[in-house]
């Protein structure tokens, strides 16, 4: 039974250890991590984005690859950094870059915009006309009162 139980501890403990050892390197590297990734990776993604039209910005085919040298240099920079990646800096790193070049994209990669009005024609008129339809129903039927008990 003590064996068990010191065998556990140490388990726990090795747990413990390894928790904590990342969470002290992981917070260790973040002033210099974040000025790197600021400096080098963001600012050659930036010249990259500014050759290519703006119009292409939400093409998937355009940007991937200025996409993944962007990935690839925080994911470098975190391995030089001994730091581990993905991180929280990463992440909200990732969230400022899609806030500024591609807010304007669907999910699918194409400019969102409204359809035709052939398509969107329908929509819009036959909720009105039912509306209308209806509440024309209820105000002739409230007032033939003959049938209600």
């Amino acid at each position: 039974m003590g064996s068990q139980t010191g065998a556990a501890l140490q388990k726990q403990t090795l747990l413990w250890f390894v928790v904590v050892s990342q969470c002290v390197s992981a917070l260790g590297c973040e002033p210099d991590y974040e000025l790197a990734i600021e400096e080098v990776c963001l600012d050659t993604f930036r010249l990259d984005m500014q050759k290519l039209d703006q119009r292409h910005w939400c093409s998937w085919e355009d940007t991937v690859e200025l996409y993944g040298k962007l990935t690839n240099c925080t994911y470098l920079w975190a391995l030089r950094m001994n730091c581990f990646w993905p991180n929280r800096l990463v992440d909200e790193f990732f969230i400022r870059v899609h806030k500024e070049y591609f807010h304007d994209c669907s999910l699918s990669g194409r400019l969102l915009k409204d359809p035709p009005n052939r398509i969107l024609g329908p929509f819009i008129a036959i909720p009105v006309l039912v509306t209308l339809l209806m509440t024309a129903l209820v105000v002739w039927r409230s007032k033939r009162s003959e049938g209600i008990v």
